[in-house]
């Protein structure tokens, strides 16, 4: 099928629109998020979308395309027309699915546009009161002594949550099953239930359980404290050492989406990140908002996948 029948089919199924013969501007723009409703990426771009519309003077919708560990949407996106008006908001899974699906059916880095960097966050490391640990060292003994007992939620194969933990067990040299669902909001609420015994998710995800007696915080993935959880012990420093794992957060389009077009949407969301609402709502998100033009953004996206593919290697993590 050409992209012309690609784009037709998925227009025909609700998904992402194309471009049309007419230019960029004034028509919706479609940011679509690669995984479920109530996940990190979508409560991120909903946050985001109605500043996002008064800076781009135009109509913006979010899609949730989840699967596969957000190959599904990203790849939709990718295929999509390069003229600003599709795009999608990735993260560290965006490079995670170079290392850890074979048969990839879009390049991560050659096949779109950075626009837009948003920020980054951490992630914690959370498990269910019914295990006997307080601290990650306790965690990861815990689990020695309990080969295979164990299991971690996450938001599906491929997914940042999923390579960190994986990563994690990689590190400890721990037997622990891996539950894939759909969103992490799914995967905490079965470690909540007690379904799962763990999770490591973004602190966007974590923050809204700090001080809830249904999930035990352990440690923070950031090298150091997170500044929204400064009483947290980080991994590294609380039972595993040299362990860290981070995300950025941005908007990416179709490869060839027109430099101009680019910087105008580059500009657009900069603007957001000046802006005291947005920045105090991505502060209650356990996001540090980080502006950047779209060529540095390109040279962080290409030293990211080198690093992830360092990861996945570590984690031992693979997907068919």
């Amino acid at each position: 099928m050409d992209r012309r029948g690609f784009v037709s089919a998925v227009l025909a199924s609700g998904g992402v629109a194309a471009a049309g013969s007419v230019g960029a501007q004034g028509r919706t723009v479609r940011v679509v998020v690669p995984f479920a409703a109530g996940g990190v990426q979508d409560i991120l771009a909903r946050s985001i979308s109605n500043e996002l519309r008064a800076a781009l003077g135009q109509t913006v919708v979010v899609e949730n395309r989840p699967g596969a560990g957000g190959t599904v949407g990203t790849g939709a996106v990718a295929k999509a027309e390069a003229d600003g008006t599709v795009m999608v908001l990735a993260a560290a899974s965006h490079n995670i699915a170079a290392s850890l699906y074979p048969k990839l059916a879009y390049d991560p880095l050659k096949d779109f546009t950075p626009l837009a960097h948003i920020g980054t966050a951490s992630y914690v490391l959370m498990v269910h009161p019914g295990i006997p640990a307080r601290t990650v060292a306790e965690y990861i003994a815990y689990a020695k002594a309990n080969p295979g007992k164990l299991n971690y939620a996450t938001a599906g194969n491929g997914s940042a949550t999923h390579l960190s933990m994986a990563y994690f067990n990689g590190l400890a040299g721990i037997d622990v099953v891996h539950v894939p669902l759909k969103a992490t909001g799914e995967a905490i609420n079965e470690v909540i239930s007690g379904r799962a015994h763990a999770v490591i998710a973004a602190s966007i995800g974590a923050l809204a359980f700090a001080n809830d007696s249904r999930l035990r915080l352990l440690g923070s993935t950031s090298p150091e404290r997170s500044k929204f959880l400064p009483t947290l012990p980080t991994i590294a420093e609380s039972g595993l050492p040299g362990y860290q794992f981070d995300s950025w957060f941005g908007l990416l389009g179709p490869a060839g989406v027109p430099a101009a077009e680019a910087d105008r949407i580059n500009a657009a969301v900069g603007q957001l990140l000046r802006d005291p609402a947005i920045l105090e709502r991505l502060d209650r998100q356990g996001v540090e908002p980080r502006a950047m033009s779209n060529a540095d953004f390109a040279r962080l996206l290409a030293a990211d996948a080198k690093r992830m593919a360092s990861v996945v290697k570590t984690s031992g993590a693979k997907i068919d």
